[in-house]
């Protein structure tokens, strides 16, 4: 399907925009470490850092939402991340390159995550986004993604309707947002991914490095 050309990009922010993992990953195993465990290894926890808490906590302790221990490991976990947030996190190499192309041809660009606003707002300028269209975190409406409500809002606020944006996210439910939204949905290859093939996810299409959105964005044009 050739995509038709936008008036703002959204994006997803952790294994889209910023790699973050590396800073998740250092939360969860301070977590582990203070509880006398051996380190997860990084490479079984960075493909599920896109998933949040729920995911590292589930490929770290096996304990999924609504068992026990669930609830304080994820206080541990989140209280720690927030006191060392962006350590290590840095943008995607080509990041800073798409923004550039991005606002030389005057659209509108935002950030559409699940990250609570807790977190979402210390780190956003910490790592050189602070000049986004909008910011919509995880609690920013009552619902999370794949709910369409979070993009639905972020068109809002850019005084777009949603047609007339494309979505670029790492994760399966990100994809499912945007299509649920009436969006073109871009699948980040270059991003965490979870343990699926983002070719198998109905996106628009699939892009291999931001550079790869770049080309897109001048196609469409």
């Amino acid at each position: 399907m050739a995509l038709s050309s936008p008036r703002a990009v959204l994006f997803d922010l952790d294994g889209t925009l910023a790699d973050t993992a590396p800073d998740l990953a250092g939360a969860m195993n301070q977590v582990r470490v203070a509880r006398g465990l051996q380190p997860t290894p990084y490479d079984i926890l960075r493909p599920v850092a896109s998933a949040g808490a729920r995911g590292l906590i589930g490929a770290s302790f096996g304990i999924k939402p609504g068992e026990d221990g669930f609830d304080e490991l994820r206080t541990a976990f989140l209280d720690t991340y927030e006191s060392a947030i962006a350590v290590e996190t840095r943008l995607f190499d080509g990041i800073e390159t798409l923004i550039r192309e991005m606002e030389a041809r005057k659209l509108r660009w935002g950030i559409v995550t699940n990250k609570a606003a807790r977190f979402t707002d210390l780190l956003v300028p910490k790592i050189g986004l602070g000049h986004a269209g909008c910011v919509i975190s995880g609690d920013t409406t009552p619902h999370a993604k794949p709910h369409p409500a979070p993009l639905l809002e972020a068109a809002r606020r850019l005084g777009l309707p949603p047609e007339q944006c494309w979505y670029v996210g790492d994760d399966l439910r990100d994809i499912q947002a945007g299509i649920a939204a009436g969006m073109a949905t871009i699948s980040a290859a270059w991003g965490y991914c979870g343990h699926t093939e983002p070719t198998g996810w109905d996106a628009d299409a699939v892009a291999e490095s931001p550079l790869h959105v770049v080309e897109l964005i001048r196609s469409a044009s």
